[in-house]
């Protein structure tokens, strides 16, 4: 019996995925469990298996098409089984007549129209009919085919004079050179005269699908609301002693390997307990405040940038936060994480320390109204009894939406972020 294999719903928020590949072609046997394609969702990739054994019947869309979810994309089943009962229905084409609302044409606006002025002659395409015999018979001899070309003769007919100046002024690429520009490559800069294999660069990498969402996200943000960023510093000292702790008694079952990135997110959290107003959203005029503290983390991975949230953040122990930030991670750079995991977040931690960086100004993620930056960990020079002491710090850059959060709130929030870092081995919870 004939089986269909839909696009599956991989979140509460998810109406539609990518079909980024297919892996198996029409007519190929498939195994039960096997892998027929691959699917995008804004922020990860998922495989789609076989939940029978056959032959694959029919695929009803293309790699890269978007596909609405529970919409069958493909059947398998036995050799000359029909798979018409499972084709999707096509979206009604848009009607063509005028709607009964809309009155006819007065003869006022009919004659109006008749009087206009007549369009200018447009560039024209080409096609066989535009070009004159001699035109063609230049353009057939000389290898000369260029997509738009101005036409002088009547009615915008094409001459053979048009196509020579056309073809003179344009650079004329070498065999060689041709046959790259057909394989994809592309001219370094705008060429004259002849055209060489070295004056063309490699084909453009083409952006993926999780990539363009990521970029066109990062614009919207800066587009949308109004950005300033804050750098302080907090003593790391606690922050380094709990963390030698840590490492040197190992992991048990109720201490995981709680790394810095984790015990910061931490402090976070108790940061926005105490100062619940940046605990927000803003959207289109209005601003929601969150019950909860849904804590999202930025997670580089292979794909691409992903902010996975831990939900009720609020709730979670220090050991419990950073279990469950492994598991995130561990999802994410694998390209099975959940779109849920990546939705619901009011806050967000992104962390350069890492790679030594000392300041940035990290990018809000909308409709949240405030993103924490971490920096790296490095001597500050401070005075202490009337002498200078070096004493390690680690740098916070905080952005903040200004249209919900003033300079001198997130300031605060700030100050109160330094405080639960530098009392950190207080606030843990952990006996070690």
């Amino acid at each position: 019996m004939a089986t269909p294999l839909e696009m599956p719903k991989l979140g509460n928020t998810v109406e539609d995925c990518l079909l980024a590949r297919w892996n198996k072609r029409v007519g190929d046997t498939v195994n039960e469990g096997e892998l027929v394609a691959e699917i995008e969702t804004d922020k990860a990739t998922f495989e789609l298996t076989s939940p029978v054994a056959g032959t694959l019947l029919a695929t009803f869309f293309q790699a890269g098409d978007l596909v609405a979810v529970f919409t069958n994309i493909c059947v398998i089943g036995a050799p000359g089984e029909s798979v018409a009962p499972f084709q999707p229905q096509a979206s009604p084409a848009p009607p063509t007549e005028r709607p009964p609302s809309e009155p006819p044409p007065s003869r006022a606006d009919q004659a109006a129209v008749s009087h206009q002025p007549a369009p200018p002659v447009r560039t024209a395409p080409l096609q066989q009919g535009f070009y004159s015999p001699r035109a063609k018979r230049f353009a057939a001899r000389h290898g000369f085919r260029p997509e738009h070309v101005a036409g002088s003769g009547p009615r915008g007919r094409v001459l053979e004079d048009d196509l020579k100046r056309l073809y003179y002024a344009s650079p004329r690429p070498t065999s060689l050179a041709k046959h790259l520009l057909d394989s994809g490559f592309e001219p370094r800069e705008e060429a004259v005269g002849r055209l060489r294999a070295t004056d063309l660069g490699p084909p453009p990498e083409k952006m993926s699908h999780i990539r363009e969402r990521v970029a066109r996200r990062l614009r919207e943000s800066l587009a949308v609301t109004a950005q300033f960023t804050m750098n302080a510093s907090a003593n790391a000292t606690g922050l380094l002693a709990l963390r030698a702790r840590i490492k040197a008694r190992g992991e048990t079952p109720g201490l995981p390997d709680i790394n810095l990135n984790e015990m910061v997110m931490f402090c976070a959290v108790k940061a926005l307990a105490l100062m619940p107003e940046v605990n927000v959203g803003f959207a289109e005029g209005k601003i929601y405040r969150h019950a909860d503290v849904n804590i999202g983390f930025a997670c580089d991975t292979p794909r691409g940038l992903l902010v996975p949230v831990v939900k009720q953040a609020g709730t979670l122990s220090l050991a419990d936060l950073a279990v469950r930030v492994k598991a995130l991670t561990r999802q994410a750079l694998d390209g099975a994480i959940s779109p849920d995991d990546l939705a619901g977040g009011t806050f967000t931690v992104s962390n350069l320390g890492v790679y030594g960086i000392e300041s940035f100004s990290p990018i809000l993620n909308p409709p949240q109204v405030a993103i924490l930056g971490v920096n790296s960990i490095d001597l500050k020079a401070v005075r202490r009894d009337g002498a200078i002491v070096f004493v390690e710090h680690i740098g916070l850059s905080l952005t903040c939406d200004h249209q919900v959060i003033d300079g001198a709130p997130g300031a605060r929030f700030l100050k109160v972020c330094r405080e639960q870092i530098e009392n950190v081995e207080a606030i843990a919870g952990l006996e070690i």
